[in-house]
């Protein structure tokens, strides 16, 4: 019974926010938000551009992009061997084509959730984290996901993050991207 209640409000979800595309300036932030977010090209760009251009944190950067690239071919795996099939909406095509024919997790999200905390807190944070979030409701707008497979493709994004951040090699930071309370304390340090 709550299986079946999740999936009619997904649907009702996905028909609200297809019915944000009959604005076609909506329609087309989808489609380049869906776009950039292809194959995680964006967040690897975003990766490489802070590796070229910060030497300081270099590592970091390259890091970070690693596991971007890494949530995206976890994510796509799992696409494999769920082999759920992507949405259907009643009377609207998809706005966009698609890689493939299978919708859960999300691609998009897993890379998106990812470049959101490996990289945020190298350099913009939080238009990182805005761009990430608008790139997987575009996937909704553009009625090729379903909520659950967004969510879904986020949270992997999130642990590859935290798993690749306990595998780092002998000696490196606990953490690749230092979250709000380590920050503080690094600063009252410097401070101190």
């Amino acid at each position: 019974m709550a299986a079946k209640a999740v999936r009619q409000w997904e649907r009702r979800l996905l028909c609200a926010l297809g019915d944000c595309a009959a604005d076609a300036r909506v329609a087309g932030a989808a489609r380049a938000l869906s776009w950039s977010g292809e194959h995680a090209a964006v967040w690897l760009l975003v990766g490489l551009a802070g590796a070229a251009t910060d030497r300081t944190q270099r590592e970091r950067w390259l890091r970070g992009t690693g596991l971007v690239g890494a949530a995206h071919l976890a994510s796509m795996g799992i696409k494999r061997v769920v082999r759920r099939p992507r949405p259907e909406p009643a009377g609207r095509a998809p706005l966009v084509r698609t890689a493939g024919r299978h919708s859960f997790p999300s691609s998009h999200a897993a890379s998106s959730g990812a470049a959101a905390l490996a990289l945020g807190g190298l350099r913009l944070g939080t238009p990182l984290a805005a761009l990430a979030a608008l790139i997987c409701v575009s996937r909704l707008v553009a009625g090729v996901h379903y909520p659950s497979d967004v969510v879904a493709g986020a949270a992997l994004g999130a642990l590859v993050v935290r798993l690749g951040a306990a595998a780092r090699p002998e000696g490196a930071p606990s953490q690749v991207v230092p979250g709000p309370a380590a920050a503080a304390r690094n600063a009252e340090g410097a401070v101190g």
